[in-house]
């Protein structure tokens, strides 16, 4: 491909070199999802989100981007913070040009724009990019869709009859090929126990089996359950201590015969080589983190640490998991599945293959809105 073959500029517009104004249009509007299944975690369940679907536009090419709230500790991104940054963004990006990323990037970050807003952005100037040049993102960076992994679908915590069912309804539903249990119950490892063996009873042969607790556990209870589960089969344990008690890892590692994630410790990669001494690996979301831009960084630095990388994510339709997927061929480890949840998706991309999350042959991230293909 050569230039000349790339799709011409729109009236009126100019490259960033150039002396006109680039007109770099951005549009917002949020949108509701509701889940199939309410998921029930250490911090409480959802059963609804408001997201924000973000458009940025310029010389005649449109890219997508997505925020969806969340919280963690103190760290808190509502629907009306991600609106009223959006308001900001809207104004700061006018006078740029999509190619101009990395200024972006430290714009966004200095008017400390929250995390999910600045995700949103930087998916939306890759899927631009990838339009503009007629590439999906899976091939702009040259990797390949046959290293993707399996991804685990979510069960919730639930009393163990009820936990039962929603094994055999993703099993039925999507025929995954591992599951994540979520623990850390409110009601203690006791509960945990039950729930996990619940589950464990109803899985058939073949399919693995993680845990997630979410920072649900003190260390005395992440030690016992880490030796408890790994009598069980369990691959990992992800995130068993609290956001906050980072210094107590060393300890759960050190005595845990299991591997050790966390994901409500580490949001950048700045946060990878903090960790990098107590733990096994980490669980990067494009919400937490800002993007596809920060997430390479994080896939990059975790193996120079030699850690594993995961791919998680939060209350994330088809647009946001279709980004991650695009780059999941560098994951060890996939958890994208909040997509499989939604009674009311607006978005249609990645395919759902054998237990695997797929991006697509279009350009950019392949996303379109699922009313524009019934």
């Amino acid at each position: 491909m050569t230039l000349g073959d790339f799709p011409q500029k729109a009236a009126g517009c100019q490259r960033p070199n150039g002396e006109d104004n680039p007109a770099m249009r951005v549009q917002y509007e949020t949108f509701t999802v509701n889940k199939r299944f309410p998921l029930t975690i250490s911090r409480g369940t959802t059963a609804q989100t408001t997201n924000l679907w973000l458009r940025i536009e310029a010389d005649g090419i449109e890219g997508w981007g997505e925020a969806s709230p969340f919280s963690i500790g103190t760290y808190r991104e509502s629907t009306e913070s991600l609106l009223e940054a959006a308001r900001q963004v809207e104004a700061l990006l006018e006078p740029l040009h999509p190619s101009q990323r990395h200024r972006i990037e430290h714009l966004l970050k200095e008017h400390q724009m929250p995390s999910a807003i600045r995700a949103a952005v930087d998916v939306a100037l890759h899927d631009w990019l990838g339009k503009r040049t007629g590439l999906p993102l899976w091939k702009l960076w040259g990797l390949e869709r046959e290293s993707i992994v399996p991804t685990t679908v979510t069960i919730g915590i639930n009393p163990p009859e009820i936990a039962r069912q929603r094994v055999r309804d993703w099993l039925a539903l999507t025929g995954a090929r591992a599951l994540k249990i979520k623990l850390g119950s409110p009601e203690g490892i006791e509960a945990d126990k039950a729930m996990f063996t619940a589950v464990q009873d109803e899985a058939p042969a073949g399919v693995t089996l993680r845990v997630d607790a979410n920072g649900g556990w003190g260390v005395a209870d992440a030690i016992t359950m880490c030796r408890w589960l790994a009598e069980r089969g369990v691959e990992y344990v992800e995130q068993p201590l609290p956001r906050g008690m980072e210094e107590a890892l060393p300890e759960i590692s050190r005595q845990s015969p299991l591997p050790i994630f966390v994901d409500e410790s580490c949001f950048t990669s700045a946060d990878v080589v903090k960790l990098a001494d107590r733990v096994h690996g980490v669980n990067l979301k494009l919400m937490k983190c800002g993007g596809l831009s920060e997430a390479i960084r994080i896939v990059h630095t975790a193996r120079a640490c030699g850690l594993q990388v995961m791919f998680g994510c939060y209350s994330d339709s088809s647009l946001a998991i279709t980004a991650a997927a695009h780059l999941s061929p560098l994951a060890d480890h996939l958890d994208l599945d909040s997509h499989l949840n939604l009674l009311d998706d607006p978005f249609v991309g990645a395919q759902w293959l054998d237990g695997r999350v797929l991006p697509g042959d279009e350009p950019g991230l392949g996303v379109h809105r699922r009313e524009d293909t019934a």
